[in-house]
């Protein structure tokens, strides 16, 4: 199987682009994701990319939403993922398959299955058999669904993604483990292109450089960056020196961006998340950018053209627009080759630093000149002022011959169209834009106003009739006649928005959710471990407290609510991260009581917090007693740099040296009778430490924290000369082990099974105050409605999880939380034809008294 062509499959790939069944096309792509939306919804939102004019639709298939439990596998209902491609074929859609194994996409673990990490042996997204053998059962079931429904075979799907951006993860034999994947691809009949996607440009660490495995690039810009053509302009050539077009499988939601790319030379381009969803239950991941430990929220919107209830943004009609301009120069601009301008362009605004330009199949160039600026501006192409809009990216027709539209004058030659052409017929040009058009035909230069909407401008220049639309009026374009009419779509009918409304009836449960009894244990058990996968388990033990100061809290994960001897400690979230507790105030032999919850397991490999490597199971972690703190700082001996022998005695970070950012290694012995833990106070940036004569280890300032076995070891600390870093110190804690915990299990089945019965009720009024580690079940009336409800939650100090419709809505946080990404964090959705809405709300300590003040429902189209 070559790079370039996929035998009978229909999809060839080469050097000049894509082309489907022989005629060669630059396809825009949107991510739309079906088990981020009622079933119910499916068709509207296919059709609704449809009309957006993309072509095609990318869509993960997470191998644990079918997979619920070990050999549990579930393709119904939502999850119906057959029914889903069935309906984009039905739609007129393509797809690409990105059935992973990994996914990313900011779902609970990447989509990989928790119970995985169960498995010491078992090493996640490597070339290793206990893990393939694991994906071996998960393509078992996905691949002959979408063999079924390739291309070849009269489906929709046209290209399938292995993995995904696994050029961000260490993977040992990249070239073994892509090798694998694609042969069990080619075992179930796959022959549409297989294709590997670059999250940070490096090609062949997404592919392995596998013969057969597609490389396709992901590009996150700043979208006000001058320098993105260079970049992307270097990517389409790198391909192209492997036969093969330049795909970008995600990028930015802004067509202004999207127009750059396309000038670049992409022949695909997928923004990501065009269309916007939800993440129902305890579906989210966790610790996905920036600071570690940021939660996902149930709304996953990163404002692209749809929302996630399914409004259209003003970026929709910029959609149009462009599939318009991609329409009307057809196979000129898919076997266009990536170029720079050939004539000279200047801007009186910000704009690229090196403007892209395509050199069209058929003669001309096309250039793009985005402005990036705020405010309206001028630039000069080959010596023409032209008016260009702020915020705007115009794809303006240089020298391109007209012959092939069928024009009369078969020898006339567009020289200059500063405005997107967005229609062409063999007797009229039709082009989009809100400033003013400047056209030069032949040797006639004309320039036309910016036409209002609904209202066209038109003149004639040598016989041929150019039409100025406006955006708006150019994204419902059907038809464009030889003279100069134009046929226009009804515009959509708006939705009316209702306002605000307080919800009227709340009931409150007078019984709570049971647990399955989960064993005694010496230590704490992972939840997964105890079979939950999804959702939360109790740990309870009962300890002595006398003459401890503080406790030590390791490995902890997601959210822990913790009550030592009935005090209801601040809720942690610190994603195995160390936590010091301070019990001075709590004598005696004591119960300790926590409630942990999966929020979502990781979606990347962050090594800076235990709980956030991909593939870290879930629990209370290790509570350990503190019965001695020593410090440590003093008396490292220091190696490296001009140290003698004998080695110098330093206090911990104390030499002193001109060469700053050069290694320096601190050695001592660490004595302790117990388990142990190694706290190194002041770190900036990561160190290396190694214990005996064991590998190094990295210590974050996220995480400064070793833990040693009892007796006596060797402790060396390698870090960068830093004089300007603050000092650094260590201390040691000895600890003992909390041991005898007892457990419950509430999994997302009990706790789903549980919303939806019923049982004694008595009606409330709110505002609802509840005491730290608190919690109500309430049973909610909701009015009828065709289009659902967002269900906004005003409080203090509360989490809130929401069922309907015998599912799991999602959950947030309300008052002081950890940060948050994706949608608006205080809603829940409930969708049209779900019934019913019952609130499981707790209350949590340190974030102002826990109360529930109103439940507001708002129109999902306001």
């Amino acid at each position: 199987m070559s790079h370039s062509t996929i035998v009978n499959s229909g999809i060839e790939l080469d050097a000049r682009g894509i082309s489907i069944d022989g005629s060669p096309r630059v396809v825009l792509c949107a991510s739309l994701f079906y088990f981020r939306l009622p079933r119910e919804q499916w068709r509207a939102r296919l059709e609704q990319v449809r009309a957006s004019g993309y072509a095609c639709v990318d869509v993960y298939l997470p191998w644990n939403f079918h997979e619920l439990a070990p050999g549990r596998w579930s393709f119904e209902g939502r999850r119906d993922v057959a029914a889903f491609l069935d309906l984009a074929q039905e739609t007129g859609l393509y797809v690409i398959a990105r059935p992973g194994p990994y996914i990313c996409s900011e779902w609970d673990g990447g989509a990989l299955p928790a119970w995985l990490g169960l498995d010491p042996g078992l090493r996640v997204r490597q070339h290793e058999p206990r893990f393939l053998a694991q994906v071996t059962a998960w393509f078992d079931q996905v691949l002959p669904i979408l063999a079924d429904r390739q291309y070849p075979a009269g489906g929709p799907v046209i290209m399938v993604q292995l993995e995904n951006e696994l050029d961000f993860f260490d993977c040992e034999d990249r070239t073994g483990y892509l090798t694998a994947l694609r042969d069990q691809a080619i075992h179930h009949g796959i022959t549409v292109p297989l294709i590997a996607c670059a999250g940070q440009g490096d090609l062949a660490g997404a592919t392995g450089d596998v013969p057969g495995v597609v490389p396709a690039c992901n590009f996150y810009p700043d979208d006000d960056s001058p320098h993105i053509e260079a970049e992307v302009r270097r990517y389409a050539e790198l391909l192209a020196d492997r036969g093969l077009p330049l795909m970008i499988t995600e990028t930015n939601r802004r067509h202004r961006t999207l127009r750059r790319l396309l000038a670049s030379g992409a022949s695909l381009i997928a923004p990501y998340l065009q269309s916007s969803g939800w993440n129902f239950g305890y579906t989210p991941s966790s610790g996905n950018w920036g600071k570690p430990g940021n939660f996902m929220s149930h709304g996953y919107d990163f404002g692209g053209y749809v929302s996630s209830t399914g409004a259209e943004r003003p970026e929709y009609t910029q959609a149009q627009v462009l599939a318009r301009v991609i329409g009307a120069l057809g196979s000129r601009l898919a076997l266009a080759t990536s170029a720079v301008p050939r004539v000279e362009v200047t801007a009186d605004f910000p704009t690229s630093s090196s403007p892209s330009a395509l050199d069209l199949s058929e003669g001309g160039q096309l250039i793009a000149v985005p402005n990036l600026g705020t405010a309206p501006g001028r630039a000069v192409v080959n010596g023409v002022s032209v008016a260009v809009a702020p915020d705007s990216c115009p794809l303006m027709l240089v020298d391109v011959p007209l012959r092939s539209w069928g024009l009369d004058a078969s020898d006339a030659t567009l020289t200059l169209a500063s405005a997107d052409l967005v229609a062409a017929t063999d007797g009229a040009l039709a082009f989009s834009s809100d400033v003013p058009v400047t056209v030069v035909l032949g040797g006639t230069q004309v320039e036309i106003p910016a036409p209002a909407a609904g209202a066209p401008e038109r003149t004639v220049v040598e016989g041929l009739t150019l039409v100025v639309l406006a955006p708006s009026d150019a994204g419902r374009l059907r038809s464009l006649g030889r003279d100069g009419t134009v046929r226009l779509a009804d515009a959509p009918r708006r939705q009316g928005t209702t306002p605000p409304t307080a919800v009227r009836s709340v009931r409150r449960r007078s019984f709570a959710a049971p647990e399955n009894p989960a064993g005694i244990h010496e230590l704490p058990p992972t939840l997964e471990s105890l079979g939950v996968y999804r959702g939360r388990g109790t740990y309870r033990t009962t300890v002595g407290l006398t003459g401890v100061d503080e406790l030590l809290l390791v490995g902890a994960a997601d959210i822990v609510d913790l009550s030592i001897g009935g005090r209801v400690c601040p809720t942690i979230a610190g994603f195995g991260a160390a936590q010091r507790i301070d019990v001075q105030d709590v004598t005696g032999s004591v119960g300790i009581e926590a409630l942990v919850e999966i929020w979502g397991h990781a979606n990347f490999d962050d090594a800076r917090l235990p709980a956030l490597r991909l593939g870290a199971l879930r629990g209370l972690g290790t509570l350990w007693t503190v019965r001695d703190v020593r410090d440590l700082s003093a008396l490292w001996t220091v190696h490296g740099q001009w140290a003698g022998v004998p080695a110098p005695t330093r206090e911990l970070g104390g030499w002193s040296s001109t060469r700053v950012g050069i290694p320096l290694t601190y050695t001592r012995d660490v004595p302790s009778k117990t388990v142990s833990a190694l706290h190194l106070r002041g770190v900036v940036q990561p160190v290396r430490v190694t214990v005996d004569d064991g590998e190094p280890s990295t210590v974050h300032a996220e995480d400064p924290w070793v833990l040693l076995p009892a007796g006596t070891h060797q402790v060396s600390i390698t870090m960068p000369h830093h004089p300007s870093g603050g000092g650094l110190r260590a201390e040691l804690l000895s600890l003992e082990p909390v041991t005898g915990w007892s457990c419950g299990a509430q999994d997302d089945d009990l706790l789903t099974g549980f919303a939806a019965g019923v049982g004694p009720t008595e009606s409330i009024r709110l505002p609802l105050a509840l005491k730290p580690g608190e919690e109500a079940w309430l049973d909610v009336d909701l009015p009828p409605s065709d289009d659902g409800f967002l269900v906004r939650l005003d409080g203090s100090g509360i989490r809130a999880t929401g069922w309907a419709a015998g599912e799991c809505l999602g959950r947030i946080w309300v008052g002081d939380r950890p940060a948050f990404s994706g949608g608006d964090p205080d809603v829940l959705w409930v969708p049209a034809g779900w019934t019913g809405l019952t609130l499981l709300i707790r209350g949590i300590e340190g974030q102002g008294a826990p109360e529930l003040r109103t439940l507001r429902l708002e129109s999902p189209n306001g």
